[in-house]
């Protein structure tokens, strides 16, 4: 099949003949698969189950300094859990507080702490004016969600292979005080898995910002999720902590990152890491919110990943299940759309997702399609501000959930969808 823009009329619509019988089979088939989120698999999730049956009734419930993890008290995490969640994000224990599961969590109490007692004595966010906050896009959902539950206005700033589009990022931040950060998943990033370069970190790091309480919050949810075990094959990024400290801007980020993806979502341990008077802010606001976190779900991660020791081998074994799953995805979009040029996406190194892109003004009737045909898909829209892609173009692939034969049966279905909407656009044009 020659490329869908080549052909003539009656060739799209004998092709769009064929599509649509083809779709009817799947819809026969009543399927039921879902790739909304990024789910790790059940056989993801077994691979720490070893994890629950260490602290059982015989073992050591302190922690090395004394604490007893089954009762009151620790506000920052017992020093075991520090060293972990200071090796996840590659900075010193010292500058780390451990919290509970969640690093949404931690990022939307880091937000909300601004919005009502400001940054390092500025005027809380909450009485000013406006609010506005640059975010790189495709990106999160739920960082989305934060700012838009704040009424903080969002900017799209458009990613490349390098990160965000750091020229658009420095005009906008030099020029408004009211932009008061930006959000960054600077490893194998959500969705398009780009990894940051070193110039766009130092970039971030040295820019000129109207606002003086500007803030990164860098969230390295990604860190440690590679698809290969060859060092050659894993994407590094500078660390922001070090940039900022060396541009003169020690106070202008905060690192956010969590074991969820690495042990169980839901029952891990998040983390924040910042600077000496950033952690100290924090902490002086945490101690109306909080006596301790969980410090028997501390104990038992520090003592099953080796506070940190035991990362890489244990992620070695999901880059193992991970692996077959994109090249999957890959290999079908290759053989099912290649050749029609019709779309592009992206192969990332590690991560949790593909960025696709459809023909602009198709993501939406895509989405539909295959959901009516049993595939249930990230909502078209979701990886921009306000679920509103202006070229309703791109669509987030979430492969780790499903195993292989049903991811393979949802890419048949998502490709057919794809071919459909393609065809249905370029004969009303």
């Amino acid at each position: 099949m020659a490329r869908y823009a080549d052909l003539s009329k009656a060739e799209l619509e004998e092709e769009l003949g064929r599509v649509r019988e083809r779709y009817a089979e799947l819809q026969a088939r009543d399927l039921a698969l879902n790739m909304a989120r990024g789910k790790p698999s059940a056989a993801q999730l077994e691979l720490s189950l070893p994890m629950l049956d260490l602290l059982d009734s015989a073992a050591d419930l302190r922690a090395e300094d004394g604490t007893d993890c089954r009762n009151y008290g620790v506000l920052d995490g017992i020093p075991e859990a520090k060293r972990l969640m200071a090796a996840l994000l590659d900075d010193a224990p010292e500058n780390v507080i451990v919290l509970g599961n969640a690093s949404l969590t931690a990022m939307y109490d880091a937000m909300a702490r601004y919005w009502m007692f400001g940054a390092l004595g500025s005027e809380p966010w909450g009485r000013l004016d406006e609010v506005k906050w640059l975010c790189p896009v495709p990106g999160y959902d739920r960082h989305f969600t934060i700012c838009e539950a704040l009424g903080i206005q969002m900017i799209p700033v458009p990613m490349d292979e390098n990160g965000p589009d750091m020229d658009e990022v420095e005009r906008l931040a030099a020029a408004d005080p009211a932009i008061k950060g930006i959000w960054c998943v600077p490893k194998y990033s959500n969705p398009s898995g780009v990894t940051y370069s070193d110039d766009v970190v130092r970039r971030l790091a040295s820019m000129e910002t109207a606002a003086p309480d500007f803030r990164i919050f860098w969230d390295n949810a990604y860190a440690v999720h590679h698809l290969s075990n060859d060092p050659a094959e894993q994407d590094a990024v500078l660390d922001i902590a070090v940039a900022c400290a060396e541009a003169g801007n020690p106070d202008r980020y905060l690192k956010f990152g969590s074991t969820s993806k690495i042990t169980f979502p839901g029952a891990g341990v998040a983390a924040v890491a910042g600077s000496p008077a950033n952690i100290t802010e924090i902490k002086r606001y945490m101690n109306a919110q909080a006596i301790g976190h969980d410090k028997l779900n501390q104990l038992r991660h520090a003592r099953f990943l080796d506070e940190g020791r035991g990362i890489a081998a244990h992620m070695t074994r999901h880059g193992e299940l991970m692996k077959p799953k994109f090249d999957l995805v890959v290999r079908c979009l290759d053989d099912e759309l290649g050749e029609a040029d019709i779309a592009t996406w992206t192969n990332p190194r590690g991560g949790y997702f593909v960025s696709f892109d459809g023909p602009a003004g198709t993501a939406e009737r895509i989405v539909a399609l295959a959901k009516e045909a049993g595939v249930v898909m990230t909502g078209a829209g979701a990886t921009w501000p306000y679920g509103n892609d202006p070229a309703d173009a791109n669509i987030r692939i979430a492969p780790s959930l499903p195993p292989l034969e049903e991811l393979e049966a949802a890419m048949e279905v998502f490709c057919c969808c794809v071919k459909l909407a393609a065809l249905e656009q370029l004969l009303e044009e």
